[in-house]
Parts: C-alpha cells; sequence; structure tokens
C-alpha cells in the first residue's frame, strides 16, 4: 500500500522534460509577461499601439535605465547593492554639460563624465571591499554626498546643449539608424550582449556570482574578493556615467536632479527580471525586459483609459505577479505546495 502522506514535489515526469527545458531558458517569465502587456495595450488601447510612434518613444526613453538596470544586475548577483547611482547621474551629467558648455569639446565631455561615474564606482568599492562598511550603508551615503555636489557645483541650474545639435558625438550616441531606430536602443543592446558574456561566459562573472554565493568560500577558494569587489563597482559607475551622457544628450539639457526618478525603477527592472535579492543568480535577459516593462507600464497604463490615480496600483500588481511567475517556473513544485496550502484552507 502507497503512503498517502507522500506528496509529489515536483510536476508528474511525463511534463517535467518540457518543463525543464522551459525553466532552463533565461529570463522565459518575464519575456512572457512583456508579451502579455504589449498584447493586452494593444487590445485595449489600438489606435496607440498599433503605430510606431509610442515603440519609437520607448527605443529613446528607456535605454537610460536599461544601462543602470545592467550594472545592477552585476552588482545584485554579487550579493551587493548600490544607491548611489542616481547621483551618478546627475554628477556624470554635470561634469558633461559643464565642459561642452565651457570649452565645446563634446568627446573630451563624454571621456569626463564617464571618468566621473568610475570615480564614484572605486569610492565606493574601496569603502566596501577595504574598509568594511555595508554596501546599503556606503552608496546610501555616496548618493547624498554626489548628488549634493552636483547641486553645488552647478548652483541647482540647467544647463542647455542645444550645441550637440548635428554634432558627430549625438549622431552616434543619440541619433537615429537610417532615421528610424534611435542610436542608444543600439548601444543599450550592445551592452546587454556585452553583460550576459561578462556574467556567463567569463572569469569576472563567476567569480561574482561565486562571491555572492558566499564571500568566504569564494576567498577560501583563491578569489580575490576585495579586488573584484573593487571592480565591480567601478564598472557600475562607468555604466552609470554612460546612463547620464545617453539621458544628458537626448534632452539636450542638464538638470541637477536628472537622477531622482530612476532608483526604484531600475531596481525594479533587475528584481521582476529574475536576479535574486540574496546574491550568487543574476538574469540580464530578464533585467533587459524588465526595464521595457516598467518603462512602457505609465504610457500603456494611461494609453487604456485608465485613471491616472491606478497607475501606481497596476505596476505593483504586474510587479508581484511577474516575480510568482518567474518563481513558479523556476521550482514547479511550488505549484503542488501552493495548491496543499488552499486545499487546507478550504
Amino acid at each position: 500500500m502507497s503512503d498517502a502522506r507522500a506528496v509529489p514535489t515536483a510536476l508528474p515526469p511525463r511534463h517535467g522534460g518540457l518543463w525543464s527545458r522551459l525553466a532552463r531558458i533565461e529570463g522565459l517569465p518575464i519575456v512572457v509577461v512583456f508579451f502579455v502587456l504589449v498584447g493586452a495595450f494593444v487590445y485595449f488601447a489600438p489606435e496607440v499601439f498599433l503605430r510606431w510612434p509610442i515603440y519609437f518613444s520607448f527605443l529613446t526613453t528607456i535605454p537610460p535605465m536599461l544601462v543602470l538596470a545592467l550594472g545592477l544586475t552585476l552588482v545584485i548577483a554579487a550579493g551587493e547593492i548600490d544607491l548611489s547611482f542616481p547621483s551618478v547621474l546627475a554628477f556624470s551629467g554635470f561634469l558633461f554639460a559643464w565642459t561642452v558648455r565651457h570649452t565645446g569639446l563634446d568627446w573630451p565631455a563624454a571621456a569626463l563624465a564617464l571618468a566621473g561615474g568610475a570615480l564614484v564606482g572605486a569610492v565606493n568599492g574601496v569603502l566596501v571591499a577595504v574598509v568594511g562598511i555595508p554596501s546599503i550603508i556606503v552608496t546610501i551615503g555616496t548618493q547624498f554626498f554626489w548628488g549634493g555636489i552636483a547641486v553645488v557645483l552647478s548652483g541647482g541650474l540647467s544647463y542647455s546643449l542645444q550645441r550637440l545639435d548635428h554634432t558627430l558625438l549625438a549622431g552616434i550616441f543619440t541619433g537615429n539608424l537610417f532615421g528610424v531606430l534611435p542610436m542608444q536602443s543600439l548601444w543599450a543592446a550592445a551592452l546587454a550582449v556585452f553583460v550576459w558574456f561578462l556574467l556567463n561566459r567569463h572569469r569576472f562573472g563567476e567569480h561574482l556570482l561565486f562571491i555572492g554565493d558566499n564571500r568566504e568560500v569564494a576567498r577560501v577558494a583563491g578569489i580575490n574578493v576585495r579586488r573584484e569587489v573593487i571592480k565591480l563597482f567601478t564598472l557600475m559607475g562607468l555604466f552609470a556615467g554612460f546612463g547620464a551622457i545617453l539621458l544628458t544628450m537626448e534632452n539636450r539639457n542638464f538638470f541637477s536632479t536628472q537622477g531622482g526618478g530612476y532608483l526604484l525603477p531600475a531596481l525594479a527592472a533587475v528584481f521582476i527580471g529574475g536576479t535574486s535579492v540574496f546574491g550568487g543568480s543574476g538574469k540580464v535577459v530578464g533585467s533587459f525586459f524588465g526595464a521595457y516593462i516598467i518603462g512602457m507600464l505609465d504610457a500603456g497604463i494611461v494609453a487604456t483609459g485608465v485613471a491616472g490615480f491606478w497607475v501606481q496600483v497596476i505596476v505593483g500588481i504586474v510587479f508581484v505577479v511577474a516575480v510568482v511567475f518567474h518563481l513558479l517556473m523556476e521550482h514547479p513544485g511550488r505549484f503542488i505546495t501552493i495548491a496543499r496550502f488552499f486545499r487546507r484552507s478550504s
């Protein structure tokens, strides 16, 4: 007689093979959520989502956030956190705008913006890896510090950068390929491919995942944890500096508060994409589609005719549903756990 208490912890064998193959496809749950949302927006607002301008707008406005989300994917996969990147958008943006405005040298301005971002990241990395301060504390502090520096140096003023019109730099980074495809979307996509290979096919990515899984074991295994963490935060600073260049050039304007609205959206893109908050796992494909989901939600919800004050409610629902769907895809045995819970509750 079989034990009636025995409960299977996975899907039946006849479904397990297919389900296992689907679960191994990186970012599949969030890709499904993305296309379901697009389909819903097309159905409820066809006059907007069956026309190309709305997608052109997304490809123009989302890349800066996507660049940040890609950097954060590496940081969180290593078991760390960086909350200072909004200030890097302001600080590096100031360095870029000030140099362009006062010297007219756009390429050196871009290099200076990247160097400024790398400086912030290196400072964060040293404080975390060498001094031993938790990254959440360090980056909260540097978020205030570098944001304040940007305000002080700019005097709280905005800089118009119309002189960038028709320059080679603007054409390469924020122009339109063949007059149709925004260049910043291509740069962001190329960066996503680079980060994917870095995390999944390079020793540095392997070290980051090892550190995120267990820092002490990684140290015992011979990984120079201090060096890798400093490199990680420096790279995150570079990404944020690059995001600042894209954002400032696209707007043709610099604002000392221009990074303020990117903190939660960038983090949300990473987490709904499936990167583990505990470290040891990073989903670059998930972060890519997560950024586009977060970036298109507001416009999509408003276009469907839903009142504006419902936007945050729906964003919260989409966030939770995406995370739950991802967990169930990766751990199908939880379907049975949930079913047992509801059977017992009924």
